[in-house]
């Protein structure tokens, strides 16, 4: 990332907001809910093998909305067992909505949570410091891979720590996608160099590919509204460009020739449609599954 350009997440509370309006104005969650309800429970049939008690994981678990979603098909898929759920989250204040999500809830008293309150690389660290044997039937990396250093180390990880007939399910934006565009574009001046900011699933499909480890993968049609970042000074348009540039205040920090060639992309048919006055982003979504290494 350009030395002038400051990293949304270094403001947790900016990067809150945005990301709440990005939920808003985008189908992210719907079409997350739609492959939940639909794609999912197929896939979690053949997880446990008969056991009595599964474990699941789920790597930056946010305030945990998609987790429950989860849970709840995986209840439904094998009545009758109890579930250890590991939570890895950074964030303080999306753990503690969890955590209140949970409290309000009595149907979930099959489920035993540990709150981790840290990042993938601290949870590793902290599992092989505890020389931890534990298998896990089920993890989850739901658009988290972009604050890591290393996603292929990552995956890597959590894959050496399913059980027989385990799964590790990924979500993150397609490389079809208007992100994917944006990022091979201008992955020099926006992503932050620190972290693998600019991942999408056609970077993680080349690298298990080259490793020839095998996947299954499903494309998740979503949009996102982005008209307002089109009206200069409008505050929720800033919001949502700072959320599409991981920059923190980019309308004001980003060089004039910066934020015009981001603003020109941002509208251009490989990234957006344009339809009754809207710019309607392309946010798509993939998922790729995989299992435990033989």
């Amino acid at each position: 990332m350009a030395s002038s350009l400051t990293s949304l997440v270094n403001d947790d509370s900016r990067y809150q907001k945005s990301f709440q309006l990005f939920l808003e104005r985008s189908s992210e969650h719907q079409c997350m809910q739609d492959f939940i309800h639909n794609k999912l429970p197929d896939i979690l049939a053949s997880i446990g093998n008969g056991k009595s008690h599964l474990n699941v994981i789920g790597v930056g678990s946010g305030a945990g909305e998609i987790d429950l979603e989860m849970l709840s098909e995986l209840r439904q898929k094998h009545p009758g067992v109890t579930v250890d759920n590991e939570v890895v989250e950074p964030s303080s204040q999306q753990l503690h909505n969890y955590r209140v999500s949970v409290s309000q809830k009595k149907e979930l008293d099959y489920i035993t949570f540990t709150w981790n309150k840290m990042t993938a690389s601290e949870f590793e660290a902290h599992w092989k410091e505890k020389k931890m044997t534990k298998k896990a039937d089920f993890i989850h990396m739901i658009q988290m891979l972009y604050y890591v250093k290393d996603p292929a180390a990552t995956i890597s990880f959590f894959q050496s720590l399913l059980d027989k007939n385990g799964k590790l399910l990924i979500i993150l934006v397609s490389g079809e996608s208007g992100w994917g565009k944006l990022w091979r574009t201008y992955r020099h001046q926006l992503c932050n160099p620190d972290i693998s900011q600019c991942v999408t699933t056609e970077d993680i499909k080349n690298i298990l590919d080259s490793k020839g480890v095998r996947y299954q993968n499903y494309e998740l049609p979503s949009q996102m509204d982005i008209t307002e970042c089109f009206t200069e000074g409008d505050e929720k348009g800033e919001l949502l460009l700072d959320f599409l540039t991981e920059v923190l205040n980019f309308s004001k920090t980003a060089s004039p020739e910066l934020k015009t060639g981001v603003l020109e992309l941002l509208r251009h048919p490989e990234c957006s449609v344009e339809s009754n006055g809207k710019v309607i982003f392309n946010n798509n979504l993939g998922v790729i599954v995989m299992e435990q290494l033989t």
